[in-house]
């Protein structure tokens, strides 16, 4: 972690916390039916930031009392910051070298939500530099689950869920993207207000695909080769999701396979990525992981010999039982 008078901050990704949540566009990447192929393996994410994404505002004090530039401007955490000047950056590096160099007044441009915008301000200056008063956060890797891969046009489904700020839950824009070969190498077990997760490491050498879009249900991009999985099978629209048997993929004992899962709710018009409560019922996967862990996000699952969506959520005080997202939503993102 660089820490400055801005700061850049690293998180890891994974099945998210309920209680602290948080392509090519065609309306489905194949229809209701079409076979996709269900993959359930653990990938390493990374990513770099479109920008720079304010995580926190900050203020220093000086001998007229304390300052924030960034703050008087009406910068916010969640906003991204683009350029310095009308000159772009992608690090916070960069940032820092652009506010270093300027002189008196600086303009900044910004993105919040769709909407960009610019403001001017006057950097606080001391020996060392220039600072605007903002944490800032420019590249996050972790791990997470792959969901589903497309034999027929080599893309992929993960997550479930956004890669978002831990900070402000403001969905991260991806500048460049990737998810690498991952191994897990070890599982720390969700207990009641503690959810566990999977422990691994990745090589950055061994690119898997690219992560071209971030949405709120799931990160998507195109594999540079087949991803590993099981046979395809045949996807499931939302209203033939229903209580009852299910199972998921996940390969938190370091080897994929399928585990017994029940779903116990299934919920119509929602936009958040609970379209489905499941509960655990598998006692080898209790056994190992105590129910949901961060890292299991993505974890494809399936009913009826379909796949019908992805492990989104895990429940902080009941980790046997989680969240998924309906596939149809995942892929009608798109």
């Amino acid at each position: 972690m660089e820490i400055l008078k801005f700061k850049k901050r690293a998180a890891g990704l994974a099945a998210s916390v309920i209680a602290a949540l948080l392509l090519s566009s065609a309306a489905w990447a194949a229809e209701p039916g079409t076979p996709l192929v269900p993959v359930g393996e653990a990938v390493g994410i990374s990513v770099r930031t479109r920008g720079v994404m304010v995580s926190e505002l900050s203020e220093f004090e000086t001998g007229s009392g304390k300052v924030s530039p960034a703050k008087d401007a009406g910068l916010m955490p969640g906003d991204v910051i683009t350029a310095i000047d009308g000159v772009e950056f992608d690090s916070a590096a960069g940032m820092s070298e652009l506010l270093d160099k300027s002189g008196g007044t600086v303009t900044i441009t910004y993105t919040r939500g769709n909407e960009t915008r610019r403001a001017t301000l006057s950097p606080y200056r001391d020996g060392d530099g220039a600072y605007l008063g903002v944490w800032v956060r420019d590249s996050l890797t972790g791990i997470g689950t792959v969901t589903y891969y497309d034999p027929g046009s080599g893309e992929y489904g993960a997550l479930g869920h956004s890669i978002a700020d831990s900070a402000t839950g403001a969905i991260v824009p991806v500048g460049e993207g990737k998810i690498l070969d991952a191994d897990v190498t070890g599982v720390t077990k969700s207990r009641a207000g503690s959810p566990g997760q999977l422990g691994g490491c990745f090589d950055f050498s061994s690119v898997l695909g690219s992560i071209d879009e971030n949405c709120a249900v799931g990160i998507f991009g195109r594999a540079n080769g087949e991803l590993c999985g099981y046979d395809a099978v045949p996807t499931a629209a939302s209203n033939e999701v229903e209580p009852g048997k299910a199972q998921i993929i996940s390969d938190a004992s370091g080897t994929r396979r399928a585990y017994d899962v029940e779903i116990t709710r299934v919920y119509r018009g929602n936009d958040d990525g609970r379209d489905m409560m499941l509960k655990v019922t598998d006692p080898d996967l209790l056994a190992l992981t105590g129910g949901i862990v961060q890292g299991m996000s993505g974890s494809p699952i399936l009913q009826n010999g379909k796949l019908i969506g992805a492990v989104t959520h895990v429940l902080i005080n009941n980790p046997e039982k989680g969240y998924g997202v309906f596939l149809e939503n995942m892929l009608s993102s798109r």
